[in-house]
């Protein structure tokens, strides 16, 4: 993964996240230098994770009221309204019921049926 994108107007600073030997090399780079941290994937993974609830954090402190919508109007990236984050991972409408692949800030995936016209309250709108 490389990101090079900054919205305040600065010059953006990158960041790398690659595979070196059994462990993970983050690579922040930014105009006055380079900083290079290895970890194992165990600790890739929590600071993946510290991040994601970190921008959950981030953008509930910014974001409007929540929504609510029909289960089967619901798409990827769809955050439901909660005490702990759940992203709608995939959405399949059969019928009269809608499946929706649910994934949590842990990475952890599962899935629930609901009736098309149920509804739920949603955080923020996937884009």
């Amino acid at each position: 993964m490389t990101s090079g994108n900054d919205d305040t107007g600065a010059p953006a600073g990158r960041l790398r996240a690659t595979s070196v030997g059994e462990g993970v090399e983050i690579r922040v780079g930014t105009p006055s230098g380079e900083l290079s941290l290895i970890c194992t994937p165990a600790r890739a993974r929590e600071l993946a994770t510290a991040l994601g609830l970190a921008a959950d954090e981030a953008e509930r402190a910014v974001s409007a009221d929540p929504v609510t919508v029909r289960a089967d109007e619901l798409r990827r990236g769809d955050v439901r309204d909660g005490d702990r984050a759940m992203t709608v991972d995939s959405v399949r409408a059969d019928g009269a019921t809608t499946h929706i692949t649910w994934k949590s800030g842990a990475g952890r995936s599962w899935n629930q049926l609901y009736d098309a016209d149920a509804r739920i309250t949603l955080r923020r709108r996937g884009r």
